[in-house]
């Protein structure tokens, strides 16, 4: 009977360890279950830090100024009047009034929408872009990562503020559209390189060998067993490049480059009012404030986002 029960311990304890390879809940001492994927382990971190948590509120509250403005505002930002020009804040309009007498808070609400659309489409376009191109180089490697890397050293090799100022002053035609293929083109490098390196050490593990082994085609082992492993550094890339994406935006719409009134956006507002900072240092502190704040919170989400999928940092 003893050695009957050795053996049921011995398989009971075989069969947990199955599970935890398998990534499926292990019941724990306690009776409880606990998840063995990474990321439900990075989930239950995000949760706890308060930076992460601090700076996604802030996140989502600017998300919900460029999706739902009128929550936010009921002033029209083009109701106008010049005789207001640069009236302090006061309670009724915190924000007071811009060069022409417009309400300067309406003005910041509706400037979140611009900023944020350039950044999340320049984002998905380099994810999707740079995504497939670096599994690509780091999968077949041989000519085609080759060929891949070369061109990925040309577009390395052009600064990117620079450049984006030169296509933007070629193509002379400044809007959403416009901004987020330039950024596009010039950030899609950075993360295949990412990708690539993450493919390149994914693809000689045992799981990739075992279902190459079983039949799988290079299809399937690309996106339903290697991408999966290698998806996290790119997400961490993505959320950073997001605060840089909003930043860019209004630098380059400060240089002139950028949207262009009657637009609304932060860099407008910065641009415009950047003589009267001696005088009236409130037009710029409030949307500076806003960019700042917006930029951090993603690099922080980004940073935290990082910390939590990389176990070292556990």
């Amino acid at each position: 009977m003893s050695d009957l029960s050795s053996a049921g311990a011995a398989m009971s304890g075989d069969s947990s360890a199955a599970a935890a390879v398998a990534g499926a809940p292990v019941p724990d001492k306690g009776g409880k279950e606990r998840s063995a994927s990474l990321w439900a382990d990075a989930r239950r971190q995000l949760v706890r830090d308060p930076i992460f948590m601090i700076s996604a509120l802030y996140v989502l509250v600017v998300s919900s100024m460029a999706l739902f403005p009128k929550l936010w505002t009921s002033q029209d930002p083009r109701d106008c009047d010049t005789g207001r020009s640069r009236v302090s804040p006061s309670g009724e309009h915190p924000f007071g009034y811009d060069i022409l007498g417009c309400d300067y808070y309406s003005h910041a609400i509706y400037g979140a929408r611009p900023s944020m659309q350039i950044a999340v489409y320049a984002t998905v376009g380099i994810v999707l872009i740079g995504g497939f191109f670096g599994l690509l180089a780091g999968y077949y490697g041989g000519w085609v990562d080759a060929i891949i890397s070369r061109v990925m050293d040309i577009f390395f090799s052009l600064p990117f503020l620079l450049g984006a100022i030169v296509f933007l002053t070629v193509i002379k035609r400044q809007n959403v559209t416009t901004l987020t293929i330039v950024l596009v083109l010039l950030g899609w490098p950075t993360i295949a390189r990412i990708i690539r390196g993450s493919v390149i050490s994914s693809k000689d593990l045992d799981y990739v060998h075992a279902a190459k082994a079983v039949g799988a085609s290079n299809g399937r082992l690309m996106f339903r067993h290697i991408l999966p492993n290698a998806i996290a550094p790119m997400l961490v890339y993505a959320t950073i490049v997001l605060g840089q994406f909003v930043a860019a935006e209004a630098t380059l719409t400060f240089l002139g480059v950028g949207l262009q009134p009657p637009a609304q956006s932060w860099g407008i507002m910065i641009n415009a009012h950047q003589v009267y900072f001696l005088e009236d240092p409130w037009l710029l502190f409030f949307p500076c404030g806003l960019l700042v704040g917006t930029v951090l919170s993603f690099i922080l989400m980004g940073d935290a986002l990082r910390d939590a999928l990389d176990p070292k940092f556990r």
